[in-house]
């Protein structure tokens, strides 16, 4: 035993070298610094607040992801800019804030959450708690699905489509570091061991529901996404960590194995004459990135894979600081022709968040 922790104190140091190593040192254009400041200003030029619309979970992962940059680079300019757009939702924009009666519009709380912890103003802390609590919370008028769910200790909300493992997971980890109240950990922990149970498949990939055999790329990043932003704050002596441990490492060997050769995932992940798409790339890459810095990956295997993803990446990026070949919003269906022929926008939000999410990570000690 005393063995294996000297082992593990000579490891751990040689690792966190290694990884800042082949994590640093980008040329220019590629820095996580440009990349970062690029994207979280062109939100802050692009995004208006739109009564009829509303906030969209697109637009909350890019605003999040703004302000874990400018956190991160101690941008007190941004981070003001983000703040005083984010302010309005108390009094002239209310009436636009998302409901709390589904999946997509409960992960709001993140975002107020995210405030909270760069401002420590409560407010901030009261909003995003009141999403977390209701993605627990049976309404009155529940189908009878969802009571079932509820009985079974999970969120009412449950819908078993892979694009819920960050939805879920992002505002209960954010409930749980905001507060150290261990419930809220401990119900995404259990939500993501149900959907590892139910969805992941053989080779480490994600069926985007149970009866939607396909690998679509964006669906598969949301879990390595959600994966990764829950196992960082996990407690080590949590029952359900071991198991998603195995089932995230299982995942990134699987993705390691369909990095094209030039460093991007497909649109859908194991057809190679399928599309390169920047999303759930960018997300991959992320989860590679966290992965390799945390020593949950050997760094020797998954360090250049992540490195070699960034640099594919930047380039997908265009002169207006929008980033390509991002799928649209997709919703499950049983063909694969259907995820052939997604129409691919330019600056979409489901693309621009994870770019930020990359940059984020790479800075971060």
């Amino acid at each position: 035993m005393c063995k294996r922790i000297l082992f593990l104190l000579c490891f751990l140091p040689i690792q966190l070298v290694m990884s800042q190593s082949v994590l640093t040192n980008f040329p220019q254009g590629y820095t996580p610094e440009e990349v970062g400041n690029r994207l979280a200003y062109r939100f802050m030029e692009k995004y208006k607040m739109s009564d009829r619309k509303g906030i969209g979970y697109s637009d909350t992962f890019n605003w999040s992801g703004a302000l874990k940059y400018a956190a991160v680079a101690k941008d007190e300019r941004l981070l003001k800019l983000l703040q005083n757009k984010f302010d309005s939702l108390f009094t002239i924009k209310k009436q636009i804030l998302p409901k709390k009666t589904h999946v997509d519009w409960n992960m709001f709380g993140s975002l107020a959450l995210e405030f909270y912890r760069v401002t420590k103003e409560k407010r901030y802390l009261e909003l995003g708690l009141s999403y977390a609590d209701t993605q627990w919370e049976l309404p009155e008028n529940a189908k009878a699905k969802e009571r079932e769910w509820d009985a079974n200790g999970y969120s009412w909300q449950t819908r078993l489509w892979i694009d819920d493992m960050y939805m879920i997971t992002i505002v209960q980890t954010q409930a749980y570091r905001m507060t150290g109240d261990r419930k809220y950990i401990e119900r995404a922990a259990k939500e993501m061991v149900l959907y590892l149970d139910e969805l992941q498949r053989p080779n480490g990939l994600f069926y985007h529901a149970p009866d939607v055999p396909y690998y679509w790329g964006r669906g598969n990043g949301w879990m390595a996404a959600g994966m990764t932003e829950l196992l960082q704050y996990l407690p080590k002596d949590n029952k359900d960590r071991p198991r998603i441990l195995k089932g995230y490492r299982k995942m990134m060997k699987s993705l390691k194995k369909y990095q094209t050769s030039d460093g991007m995932w497909n649109q859908l992940i194991d057809h190679p004459d399928c599309w390169a798409e920047t999303s759930g790339s960018a997300m991959f890459t992320f989860a590679f990135i966290t992965g390799v810095k945390q020593g949950w990956l050997k760094v020797s295997e998954y360090g250049p894979a992540a490195r070699k993803a960034w640099m594919a990446l930047v380039p997908y990026i265009n002169e207006k600081n929008d980033v390509r070949e991002v799928c649209v919003g997709t919703n499950k269906k049983n063909s694969k022709q259907y995820y052939y022929d997604r129409p691919r926008h330019i600056g979409d939000y489901h693309g621009q968040a994870p770019y930020l999410w990359c940059a984020v990570a790479l800075l971060e000690q």
